[in-house]
């Protein structure tokens, strides 16, 4: 099933442009991250897929059917909300069953969903429980079930681990990569979070103030950044990307130099990502020197922010860093496959 969304806009009453003529389309089967920071439009663009939220202009097709103006119970699409929006006063058996109930399935089918649904998301010891005696992992598997124990074509998820600590994200992230791999239905995710999008997308669609800066594989995002937003928003930590200008063969930033190649002359941002940075022993006519500022032990890696009068950069490496301190020289390599290009004027990639 194709979904499409056609120059979707959406501006709220205040004057808010939400979404500014969003195009996207994806296909049956996909695990589709919507990924962006607070206010690009993401949770805007899953609601407007889902019907709880009515766009300015555009449409939104599903298998070529046009769905922007039906509600949200024409569209076969299960939801599952931030805070869960389970029913406090129903058991969690009762809570699965409800979207069952509304269509009006017969008892022996619904029980027969439910529990079947309960053991694939491994929650059937809770059933006679209340949404009040679970935990937040066992809470969020229940919302999961009653989105999708009535066979939804779409399964939307706006935020569902962000209310989970982080031995449990991870848990329930590896839970909903297996499901979306059992299930092969369609799941669209919303998230803030990178390390979500890029270990549970298929594709990945990167917001930023309401447009679409790329959409593409996780592995395509991170190393063929489309844009200098993307580059910088994807990654921990984040690439290295240094405004300056090509001159005869060289990109120098301040005091910092490094001869490139294929580099037209002019104005131009450089990135390299911190982990993709070299460092030697010695200075070589391959490397530049720093001076290390602080060095962080993050095990079993170490962040060293280094600086260059007034460059600064952050190299990741899991090298010995024992005897380093702040009057250390630091000697990198930048190797030329590694190098990203942006315009300065809009961040587009440079091919």
């Amino acid at each position: 099933m194709a979904v499409s969304y056609n120059q979707i806009s959406k501006v709220f009453g205040d004057g808010t442009v939400a979404l500014d003529n969003l195009n996207l389309e994806f296909e049956k089967g996909e695990f589709i991250v919507l990924l962006g920071p607070s206010g690009s439009g993401k949770t805007t663009a899953c609601r407007i897929l889902a019907g709880l939220e009515e766009a300015t202009g555009g449409s939104v097709t599903v298998d070529d059917l046009e769905v922007t103006s039906l509600p949200p119970r024409e569209r076969n699409m299960g939801m599952v909300f931030q805070n869960y929006a389970l029913y406090g006063h129903k058991t969690v058996y009762e809570n699965i069953a409800y979207p069952l109930r509304i269509r009006k399935i017969d008892n022996g089918n619904i029980d027969s969903r439910v529990r079947a649904i309960a053991k694939v998301l491994q929650i059937e010891s809770y059933l006679d429980r209340r949404p009040s005696q679970l935990s937040g992992g066992q809470a969020q598997r229940v919302a999961v079930a009653r989105a999708l124990v009535w066979n939804p074509e779409i399964c939307l998820m706006d935020e569902p681990l962000s209310n989970l600590d982080a031995l449990l994200r991870l848990e329930t992230r590896t839970e909903l990569k297996r499901l979306h791999g059992d299930l092969g239905q369609t799941f669209v995710f919303v998230t803030h979070d990178q390390e979500e999008a890029m270990t549970l997308g298929t594709r990945i669609a990167v917001l930023n103030g309401g447009k679409l800066a790329q959409f593409d594989t996780p592995r395509r995002v991170y190393h063929e950044p489309a844009t200098r937003f993307v580059a910088e928003f994807i990654g921990r930590p984040a690439m290295n990307v240094l405004d300056g200008e090509v001159a005869g063969g060289v990109f120098r930033s301040g005091t910092f130099e490094l001869p490139v190649t294929g580099q037209p002359n002019g104005p131009v941002a450089l990135g390299v990502r911190p982990e993709q940075i070299l460092l030697q022993e010695a200075p070589t006519d391959q490397t530049v020197s720093f001076d290390l500022d602080v060095l962080e032990l993050v095990e079993p890696d170490a962040l060293m922010f280094v600086k260059k009068d007034n460059t600064s950069l952050v190299v990741r490496v899991m090298h010995d860093t024992t005897g380093l301190d702040r009057s250390s020289q630091i000697h990198l390599e930048f190797p030329e496959h590694t190098r990203h290009f942006f315009e300065i004027s809009d961040g587009r990639r440079r091919s």
